[in-house]
């Protein structure tokens, strides 16, 4: 038995709902889960589709499939997904139990902002999860009878003439020798192998297919022809919901990166300033020091429109004495951060500015230390609501004599998010998983209270009016010691953002 995966899979399956929950005596059966005798093969040495221990030495090492993860980790978490499945299918009855599972997750495709021209390819995650594999135009099928372990990839079949324009693929060969999947088929063939393995047990995510042409051209048929397929997406949500070791490496990679960027990006106010500034030199800092590319865009907002909490236009003049609201955070080989800072563009807090603004620390760092297992993000952002209606009372936004009830309705108006999502390898990460589970060790949350206060609140004191302040920070879940903040470089107390804006 290999304890750490039996743990982690108990982690999983109680994160799934109610409904996709397999009986409680799965755990009483002897779990095994064994790396299925990787045998290395020699990376082709040319270009593949994506970086490789062959072209960059420098972020892959032998064994890796992508930086920081191995052919090894990858294949633990097909054989993760191959138990949940299983130890589903228990619950559905025998003929579930016994049948042939056939497992389908596509890639992205490329997708093209006009004509020919291609926009940044962006992979499809739970691909990515359970495969490491980058390119657009492919599949990886799972399939076994009870449990689906056995997995074939698909990839584009090797083009000269395409990769003359697109650039270079991995092939049969480079897909099979990077990943460590010893079934490889062209992509094409698709259709054809699904036919072949007949499962009588279909898991696929048909009602939002991830490449629609693939979809249509393979997948289609064998849905008209079978099963009603199960959804696939809260199990493998549940499994990349608790990060490993190497992820949260990556991760407070991706935190340290976005940390500095902040760092010199502050260092860079001076008075009046455009905000498409701020983002040129917030993204160029994220990119120089290691970040493949932001992991969303940004919101760069002075003044009053740090009050519009998507604004993303990033494009008028922030006036000496307002404050910028900067939400941001880059993508470090498939996983990121998403930090949020506030400050005064001329270095120094006004008065007004300073009240408003340790009044969302003070909650924000409340918030942070209920950050621990068996507390949910629904329960921390109880807690943020109530905490604020007393610190809208206490800046006298709100009369000293409001109930507690009127306090938390104003808190909502004045903070109308949440305190946090799940964060991970996408920005609003594993979307399938509520906010009211229990938080256990490896998920990774971010908190993020905020105040705004609009020019035209006729009802809030007349010197915060135009105000908006969040403060967002990255944060791991651990048993012991306490949460890990990976964005703790980020400065955060006014004296460590006014130490940092001197710096400039």
């Amino acid at each position: 038995m290999w304890s750490p995966a039996r743990s982690f899979l108990r982690s999983a399956v109680r994160l799934l709902p109610p409904r996709s929950r397999a009986a409680g005596c799965m755990w009483c059966r002897h779990i095994s889960v064994k790396p299925g005798g990787l045998k290395p093969k020699t990376v082709p040495p040319r270009y593949l589709g994506q970086p490789s221990p062959f072209t960059h030495p420098h972020l892959i090492k032998h064994g890796e499939v992508t930086p920081g993860i191995t052919q090894t980790e990858y294949e633990l978490r097909r054989q993760k997904l191959a138990l949940l499945i299983e130890a589903h299918a228990d619950k559905l009855g025998p003929s579930a139990s016994s049948g042939n599972h056939v497992v389908i997750v596509l890639s992205h495709p490329t997708r093209y902002m006009t004509n020919d021209i291609p926009y940044p390819f962006h992979q499809n995650q739970d691909f990515l999860y359970l495969t490491g594999f980058m390119e657009p135009d492919s599949a990886l099928v799972l399939y076994g009878r009870a449990r689906p372990d056995q997995a074939i990839l698909f990839v584009p079949r090797r083009d000269p003439g395409r990769e003359l324009w697109d650039g270079p693929r991995a092939g049969k060969d480079g897909a099979a020798a990077l990943t460590g999947i010893e079934r490889v088929h062209s992509t094409e063939e698709l259709g054809l192998v699904l036919n072949s393995l007949k499962g009588t047990q279909l898991w696929y995510d048909a009602s939002q297919p991830a490449h629609s042409r693939l979809h249509q051209a393979h997948v289609l048929p064998m849905l008209e022809a079978g099963p009603v397929p199960r959804s696939l997406r809260p199990l493998v949500h549940s499994l990349r919901a608790i990060k490993s070791p190497a992820e949260v490496s990556l991760m407070q990679e991706a935190g340290r990166i976005t940390a500095q960027a902040f760092r010199r990006t502050m260092a860079l106010s001076q008075g009046d300033v455009d905000e498409s500034v701020l983002f040129a030199k917030f993204d160029f800092e994220n990119r120089i020091h290691g970040a493949n590319f932001l992991a969303y865009p940004p919101v760069v907002a002075g003044g009053n429109r740090a009050n519009t909490l998507h604004y993303i236009n990033n494009n008028q003049i922030i006036k000496d004495g307002e404050m910028v609201l900067l939400d941001g955070g880059c993508e470090y080989f498939g996983y990121v951060s998403d930090i949020t800072r506030t400050w005064p563009v001329n270095g120094r807090f006004s008065p007004a500015q300073t009240e408003l603004y340790e009044a969302v620390l003070e909650v924000q760092r409340s918030c942070l230390s209920l950050c621990s297992p068996g507390v949910s993000l629904d329960h921390i952002y109880s807690t943020m609501l109530a905490l604020l209606g007393r610190q809208l009372k206490r800046l006298g936004i709100l009369k000293a004599g409001t109930s507690d009830a009127d306090a938390l309705k104003a808190a909502r108006r004045y903070c109308p998010h949440h305190v946090g999502h799940y964060l991970g390898m996408d920005v609003h990460d594993t979307p399938e998983l509520s906010r009211s589970q229990p938080l256990q060790p490896g998920m990774v949350i971010t908190i993020e209270p905020g105040l705004y206060i609009c020019e035209d609140n006729d009802q809030a004191p007349e010197h915060f009016r135009g105000l908006g302040v969040r403060i967002e920070d990255d944060v791991v879940i651990r048993e012991k010691g306490g949460p890990l903040i990976l964005s703790c470089a980020a400065p955060k107390t006014i004296a460590d953002v006014e130490r940092t804006c001197e710096m400039g």
